[in-house]
């Protein structure tokens, strides 16, 4: 949990985070100001995310990234210069991001998340892990949730994005609004007496997360969970046959190997959808076509919505997505299921 009752704001970001203020109150900001974060993986979707976590006036931010920058990321890599093509994607990426917001500490790591231990992820309030296979993914959970840091994960795929996060157990205020009837009495007209009012109230609420080794090990054939499969959108199933991919080929599927990796992805999803018991129509083939690269307007939607919600937590305003948040590229919509309970 961030703490920021030391933490005091001065009249220079005051009125730098002015209209911030405004929006989500000065205890809010004082939590962003007292939050460090650790961002794994600076392709487009970790630019946008450090972007709104920066401009929003978190304390720190570290970049972790073993990848270097290459042709390809122009798709939506915005924050390291096309001339930095072969340097590493994190150390190519700190001075523009740095430049966003100069009050932000704002540091770069070029090593594998896979060579962090847990006790470099303990150093965070919150950690957002892009651009991980499913098993790194997992373990970086595990450490955070040991730890009760705040666990974020995401990754764009084509037209496809998705977000996943754990709070373990969060306490948060929400603000409710009532209808009341007014009291009688007065010399005010009946019709006006009888109105209805409305009345806003600030209500504490706790709510319990699971990990995403939970959601993953959900068994469908459940009757509790095999009534929802008619009901879901597919988004949850394609994202296991993303996973099943990217584990067995190492890689995401790849535009300039379309029809190979097309071929791969329609297998995987008959062999994945069998195995958790869930129809293979469930997933389309025009689904699976839309997975090609990593699109910068994609990224900037899962982006802006893991950036809302990592200040939602750390500021405990507002009710926080629980536990999957999706974009569904025919739909064109964002979903949110919650998996595992």
């Amino acid at each position: 949990m961030v703490e920021q009752a030391k933490v005091q704001i001065t009249e220079q970001e005051a009125e730098l985070y002015d209209r911030q203020i405004r929006l989500w109150g000065l205890d809010a900001q004082k939590r962003l100001r007292a939050a460090t974060v650790c961002v794994v993986g600076m392709g487009g979707l970790g630019c946008e995310v450090s972007k709104n976590l920066v401009l929003s006036g978190v304390k720190q931010l570290k970049m972790v990234d073993g990848v270097e920058l290459s042709a390809k990321d122009a798709t939506s890599q915005f924050l390291a210069p096309r001339e930095q093509v072969g340097k590493n994607r994190a150390e190519a990426s700190l001075q523009r991001l740095q430049q966003l917001n100069p009050m932000v500490e704002v540091t770069a790591e070029s090593v594998k998340s896979e060579d962090k231990s847990a006790e470099f992820f303990n150093q965070f309030d919150v950690v957002v892990a892009t651009n991980c296979s499913p098993q790194e993914l997992v373990r970086i959970n595990s450490i955070c949730r040991a730890n009760k840091t705040f666990f974020y994960a995401g990754e764009v795929f084509g037209f496809f994005g998705f977000s996943f996060m754990d709070l373990v157990s969060h306490n948060f205020v929400e603000e409710i609004t009532e209808q009341v009837v007014p009291q009688e009495g007065g010399s005010e007209p009946q019709a006006k007496k009888q109105k209805l009012e409305t009345e806003t109230k600030s209500v504490k609420k706790e709510m319990a997360f699971v990990s995403m080794a939970e959601t993953l090990k959900v068994d469908w054939t459940d009757e509790l969970y095999a009534k929802r499969i008619r009901r879901m959108d597919p988004s949850f199933f394609l994202l296991q046959v993303l996973f099943a991919f990217k584990t067995e080929m190492g890689h995401n599927p790849r535009a300039e190997k379309r029809t190979e990796d097309l071929e791969k992805l329609k297998e995987l999803r008959d062999s994945t959808l069998t195995r958790l018991s869930v129809p293979t129509t469930k997933i389309p083939d025009e689904m699976l076509s839309l997975l090609f690269s990593e699109l910068s307007p994609v990224a900037a939607i899962v982006g802006g919505v893991l950036g809302q919600e990592i200040i939602k937590a750390i500021s405990n305003k507002d009710a926080p997505h629980n536990n999957y948040f999706f974009y569904n590229p025919v739909a064109s919509c964002g979903v949110v299921e919650t998996i595992g309970y």
